[in-house]
């Protein structure tokens, strides 16, 4: 049970993916100074400074304390996660992308050395075909 247990622990993905976390969790500042310090502003600068929170509402019911649906905050909560992916993207995936293209332009992997049981295998099936020319 144990040993199942270790298996499953030390397969690649799993150890993969706690990096991932780790490394996703140390990201996040450097995302979200990217987006408070420059797109933040910048997307305030074009739509006018407007918060999209407290528009689009309907109300519930009657009374001050009537539970509101708003579709503002909705809206606003999209138009976040696609300027923060906007940026992501254009600012660290491209780059990488390319940078990644450019150090594979021009190699070419060497392909895998046959098997030793490969190698004999051949190394028979030449002499039966050379028995066979005789």
């Amino acid at each position: 049970m144990l040993q199942g247990f270790k298996d499953f622990v030390m397969r690649g993905n799993v150890i993969e993916l706690a990096v991932a976390v780790v490394i996703g969790t140390a990201f996040t500042g450097l995302v979200n100074s990217v987006v408070e310090g420059l797109v933040n502003p910048l997307v305030a600068a074009v739509g006018g400074g407007q918060d999209l929170s407290g528009t689009w509402t309907v109300a519930l019911g009657s009374g001050a304390d009537a539970p509101e649906i708003s579709f503002g905050l909705v809206v606003g909560a999209v138009l976040n996660f696609l300027v923060i992916a906007a940026v992501v993207y254009f600012l660290i995936v491209l780059p990488m992308n390319t940078l990644a293209k450019r150090r594979k332009a021009g190699v070419e992997p060497e392909p895998p050395a046959p098997a030793e049981d490969v190698l004999v295998l051949q190394e028979i099936r030449d002499l039966l075909a050379a028995r066979r020319e005789v």
